[in-house]
């Protein structure tokens, strides 16, 4: 990646970009599995970026490669979502009294679910990065992603910018009769991935965390 801008037309270079986006979103609509192969089809897609070829993976059911990436992620939006999680929750049962003093309680959670999302994806490149070099413990290295994610705070902003962006994208689908999303998403997660790739390589590496090979 040239700059921030080229990951979201690089999907666009592979002349078969059409059919693995078609038919990898169509594997993203079985529950759970096709969010793993997601995750492992864009690990397969970052392994031709940093090849040098601008090229999305071959669509398919890439369940061992992206195990691990779908588990840490999931694991860090489930943490991040517990404070709001709680506080919306005593928010609904305040007002289960119809007196509505849970209110305040309600929007502050749902501020705090929003930061947290925003937080997520300011530290979304370094956990692709982090996972994708040393696997699921490399994602879950809490200590390890910050590092990476604060040694260039004004990269990471950027790219965390850019994962807002591809959400929004993602989103978009839903006005295409719902089913839609999930071809906007699989485009989003090749973005995203592109993102990632210009993340690194404009990212100075901390020490102790070495660069895949």
């Amino acid at each position: 990646m040239n700059s921030i801008g080229d990951a979201f037309g690089f999907p666009f270079r592979d002349p078969g970009w059409v059919g693995k986006i078609v038919v990898q979103g169509l594997i993203l609509i079985i529950p759970i599995v096709g969010l793993i192969a997601l995750a492992g089809w864009m690990l397969m897609t970052f392994d031709n970026l940093r090849a040098g070829r601008q090229e999305l993976a071959p669509a398919g059911f890439h369940l061992s490669r992206g195990i691990g990436l779908f588990g840490v992620w999931l694991i860090y939006a489930v943490v991040l979502s517990i404070p709001g999680g709680v506080l919306s929750g005593i928010g609904s049962a305040m007002n289960a009294n119809q007196d509505f003093s849970g209110t305040p309680f309600t929007a502050l959670g749902s501020l705090l679910n929003f930061a947290a999302q925003l937080f997520l994806y300011f530290l979304l490149p370094s956990i692709i990065l982090m996972t994708y070099q040393r696997g699921f413990s490399g994602g879950m290295d809490v200590q390890g992603v910050w590092r990476l994610a604060t040694t260039n705070v004004n990269n990471s902003l950027m790219a965390g910018l850019m994962m807002f962006v591809t959400g929004i994208i993602a989103a978009l689908g839903i006005v295409a009769c719902c089913v839609g999303v999930f071809f906007t998403a699989t485009y989003a997660a090749a973005v995203m991935i592109g993102v990632t790739s210009w993340f690194e390589r404009t990212q100075t590496m901390p020490t102790g965390i070495t660069p895949a090979a």
